[in-house]
């Protein structure tokens, strides 16, 4: 009697993780440790639980321990299917670029260049091929980026620099923003040292108005990743971003180290990070990954962003996936975006 009350205990046990795993913002858990990874990796958690739960069924076949075999693989293979109706619900159809850009549109780039692994040629010229007016390098020094600029420039696209480094410690330490000249003049106005509120607190965010009042505000995004010990000052990076996108013409891309799970909790007036609405979420791309670019795209973590408030529509969203071999362990993201209205 002891033995069967104590497997119904653990079947129970096991359902009541397996659904907060699956929805944790259901239980405001969405940003702690194990569950903000669990549903960062929605892919793969759905095959870890389509294999535990064949497991099981195989273990039910012989007739001691049936019912207890049968109810862990029907909790198994629950908790799977949960995390691939969301990956359906958010859409695996990356668009790429068709036709002419629509007048009044701004195209967005945003890679996160692994420290510079990829060289300033083959930054330009994808920046070049997507038509971006504005192009997002997290882990990028201004030496790069000036040599990205020049590139650009020669082939018909100059763009206005602007990078900001902690120090010099890592190449991780910088982020890079290319704004081209058509959008007007812009400046920097975060903080040069880390930490709200002016900036992330331990990877630098670029954060730049323009000059003239007249355009968006640009900010190029880089969260630290939400490993033990960086916890407290990633969720900090994301309520900071949420704070940025409070107004009413606003634009953010770049490695966010969060998916849109992670956002919850965090949006105003329907947006999905302050004002802010993800393009990959409009476009029905948001579930295909962005990292690590050596895993398929539907196990990969969505944790690259280009984002807007309201004003914007979204033309088009992709996630670039012929880089693969770049050197980057990030996919680069683009999304044009179309004033409404």
């Amino acid at each position: 009697m002891l033995p069967r009350i104590f497997g119904w205990v653990i079947v129970l046990g096991t359902a009541v993780a397996a659904l907060i795993l699956a929805w944790p913002q259901a239980f405001g858990l969405q940003n702690q440790w194990i569950a903000a990874h669990v549903v960062a990796l929605r892919g793969v958690a759905a095959v870890c639980g389509l294999v535990v739960a064949v497991i099981f069924a195989l273990l039910a076949i012989p007739r001691r321990s049936r019912r207890f075999a049968i109810a862990m693989a029907v909790v198994f293979a629950l908790f799977a299917g949960a995390n691939v109706a969301v990956l359906a619900m958010r859409g695996a159809g990356s668009v790429d670029a068709t036709g002419a850009t629509p007048p009044d549109s701004v195209t967005v780039l945003a890679w996160n260049t692994l420290g510079e692994v990829p060289d300033a040629s083959t930054i330009a010229d994808l920046a070049l091929d997507e038509g971006a007016d504005v192009v997002v390098l997290p882990e990028t020094t201004d030496p790069l980026g000036e040599e990205v600029a020049i590139a650009m420039r020669e082939g018909g696209s100059p763009m206005w620099v602007h990078t900001l480094a902690y120090d010099d410690v890592a190449k991780a330490r910088s982020t890079t923003l290319l704004i081209s000249p058509e959008l007007g003049d812009y400046e920097v106005v975060s903080a040069e040292a880390p930490g709200p509120p002016g900036n992330t607190n331990t990877l630098p965010s670029v954060v730049a108005d323009p000059v003239s009042g007249d355009g968006p505000r640009i900010v190029a995004v880089h969260a630290v990743a939400p490993i033990r010990w960086e916890l407290r000052n990633w969720r900090s990076d994301l309520d900071w971003l949420a704070e940025q996108c409070t107004g009413e013409n606003v634009i953010m891309a770049g490695d966010f180290n969060a998916t849109v799970d992670h956002f919850a909790g965090r949006g105003i007036d329907g947006g999905d990070l302050g004002r802010c609405r993800d393009a990959a979420v409009a476009a029905r791309s948001a579930a295909l990954g962005t990292w690590p670019a050596s895993a398929p795209e539907l196990l990969g973590s969505p944790i690259d962003h280009v984002m807007a408030t309201p004003g914007w529509a979204v033309e088009r969203f992709e996630v670039i996936g012929s880089l693969d071999d770049a050197g980057s362990d990030h996919r680069p993201i683009a999304a044009t975006l179309v004033r409404a209205g």
